[in-house]
């Protein structure tokens, strides 16, 4: 049987750079797009047959050329707008069409023609944990929103395909899970929601192209045009083969210490988020690919299960880089939110990634204290300032 062929859109970026890594390792044939070349950052010769590809997916047609003949593709394209990163105004066209349009191009694309024999195409998309729909009957009063809890019902755990092996997987005898619709969050809805006021302001821009695109997938997999599946992922941070950067908030905070920069935030540190190491979310991809039949026409979350207090985790990078500098620990300080602020800046953000695990057997292996200790070293590199 010949090798699949997986396709990994937006190979160069920050998670990309590192789905790509985890492929290489495996018999199978990988193709990575993006808009730079994108070789795999492994020791030695790759197991798998690679094909670098540069397009630029904004343009019509891009998309149906990257994704020819793909077994399998994992969609990581990123709108980033002008200041680097992933938020989105209201009406802004562009980052529509690459948060959710260019998933409607995909799912066109990959559509059997009428008559062919072919198993659909397995298609992974990130989505957020922020994209949250509202409970659904039997979720608990307490139950946190996004947690894909009802997806659970009648997987199998430990069900696995063969992608690890170079074989495609085929959904096997018996009922998949509904690819039920994926409703747009009321009031309160919202992952980590607090209730009262701040919990009834509607979705940013950004959660309803990612909602959107959720409803894509599950409605083409319901229609058996492919297998979909997508994963909303908490913050992600760490280091990244460059030229892949994070500019998330982790990593970002991290440099103004490295500089002797105070770190800042926008409120009184108590507000949590679930802290996710960019290589178990890349794993988590992998688990996804090879567990695609029982997850199929769902959104699953994927993260550490664990909110932590933003204030701790600012104080402990102040401390990890002092401890690599020599330097006194920088100080943390709350300051005036900017404009662009939200309200989904000042809510809690959690999420309940045992459903995902039960059935895939992942599990975030990068503890906390380690994952912010590789961070703050990778980055010292960066600045010239690694002691060690």
């Amino acid at each position: 049987m010949s090798r699949p062929l997986i396709t990994v859109l937006g190979a160069s970026g920050f998670i990309g750079s590192r789905v790509v890594a985890e492929l290489a390792r495996r018999p199978v044939r990988l193709r990575t797009v993006a808009r730079r070349p994108t070789v795999p950052a492994v020791t030695g010769r790759p197991a798998a047959d690679v094909e670098i590809r540069t397009a630029d997916l904004s343009r019509p047609g891009r998309v149906a050329e990257a994704v020819a003949g793909s077994d399998a593709v994992i969609h990581l394209v990123a709108h980033l707008n002008g200041a680097g990163t992933w938020r989105a105004a209201d009406g802004d066209t562009a980052a529509e069409r690459l948060n959710s349009g260019l998933v409607q191009e995909l799912a066109d694309a990959l559509r059997p023609a009428v008559g062919a024999d072919r198993t659909p195409a397995v298609v992974l998309f990130a989505s957020t944990a922020t994209a949250t729909t509202p409970a659904g009957p039997g979720a608990g009063a307490g139950a946190r929103s996004g947690s894909g809890a009802e997806a659970g019902a009648g997987a199998v755990p430990g069900a696995r395909s063969r992608y690890e092996a170079g074989t495609v997987p085929v959904p096997g005898p018996g009922p998949r899970p509904e690819a039920g619709p994926v409703p747009v969050p009321g009031p309160g809805s919202e992952a980590g929601a607090v209730p009262g006021p701040a919990a009834a302001v509607p979705a940013p821009a950004y959660e309803r192209h990612k909602l959107a695109a959720e409803q894509v997938l599950a409605d083409a997999t319901a229609a058996g045009a492919l297998c979909g599946v997508s994963l909303r992922l908490p913050t992600v941070f760490g280091p990244a083969p460059a030229p892949a950067a994070d500019r998330g908030v982790v990593s970002a905070m991290a440099r103004r210490a490295l500089d002797g920069a105070p770190i800042t935030m926008w409120h009184d540190g108590t507000v949590r988020r679930d802290l996710l190491y960019v290589q178990d979310a890349a794993t988590a991809f992998t688990a996804a690919l090879d567990h695609a039949p029982a997850l199929a026409g769902r959104h699953w979350s994927v993260g550490s299960g664990r909110g932590t207090p933003l204030g701790d985790v600012f104080r402990a990078l102040a401390a990890t880089v002092a401890s690599r500098t020599g330097r006194p620990p920088v100080p943390v300080r709350q300051v005036e939110p900017p404009p662009f602020a939200s309200a989904a800046d000042f809510r809690d953000v959690g999420v309940d990634p045992e459903p995902f695990c039960s059935v895939t057997g992942w599990a975030p292996r990068v503890p906390l204290h380690e994952a912010v200790d590789r961070t703050v070293a990778a980055l010292a590199g960066t600045h010239g300032k690694d002691l060690l």
